[in-house]
């Protein structure tokens, strides 16, 4: 994936200092670098982080806000995209999840692995919500048509494809050290839904 040129650009350096945390997260992780780096990479003083930013945690709860947004975008459009079909919506938001974490890694590791709550703040919990809010709906959906004895909670049903989806990506999606994926991340993810739904019996066992 080509990298963006990150650095201060008049009047935008609120954003400058998110992308230059954003090139330092993925190069050190989320704790791996100071604001005095993250100055440096933007262009400027350490002084005007704080112009911005309390501290580091803040920058990176920014970083995690707007990759947020982008994933939740993304999950929609997976939505959409499998729509009419409850069943192929549903699974291309697991697929979404994967393709995010590929394309955005450095937002992903803010969101997911920096330890910032997404609680932090107003606008960063409902976006995170947000995101959220997509693979709920798609399971809604899948389960209307089961009867009510035999129907599991919605959000259950959607967070255990959560963690399939970030069990996949943390395990294989992103190369963990030591770690090597028997299988294609994508495959191994669609079979794991596949296994879940027909335990479930949303789909037929010959599907």
């Amino acid at each position: 994936m080509p990298t963006k040129k990150r650095g201060y650009h008049h009047g935008n350096l609120r954003q400058a200092l998110v992308e230059a945390a954003l090139t330092l997260i993925e190069e050190k992780g989320p704790t791996g670098f100071t604001l005095s780096e993250a100055a440096k990479q933007a262009g400027v003083t350490p002084a005007a982080v704080y112009r911005h930013f309390d501290g580091r945690e803040d920058l990176i709860a920014e970083a995690a806000r707007q990759g947020y947004e982008i994933f939740a975008d993304l999950m929609e459009h997976a939505y959409a995209k499998g729509q009419p079909s409850a069943l192929a919506s549903f699974e291309a938001t697991g697929r979404a999840y994967l393709a995010f974490s590929r394309r955005f890694p450095g937002h992903y590791i803010a969101m997911f692995e920096s330890g910032v709550s997404i609680n932090k703040s107003a606008d960063l919990a409902h976006v995170a919500n947000r995101a959220l809010g997509v693979l709920d709906m798609a399971a809604n959906e899948l389960l209307k048509d089961v009867p009510p004895e035999k129907r599991p909670p919605a959000r259950m049903v959607s967070a255990h494809i959560w963690a399939m989806s970030h069990g996949v990506v943390e395990l294989f999606g992103r190369g963990s050290p030591g770690t090597k994926s028997p299988f294609p991340p994508e495959d191994l993810l669609e079979s794991g839904i596949g296994v879940y739904l027909r335990g479930l019996g949303l789909i037929k066992a010959d599907s």
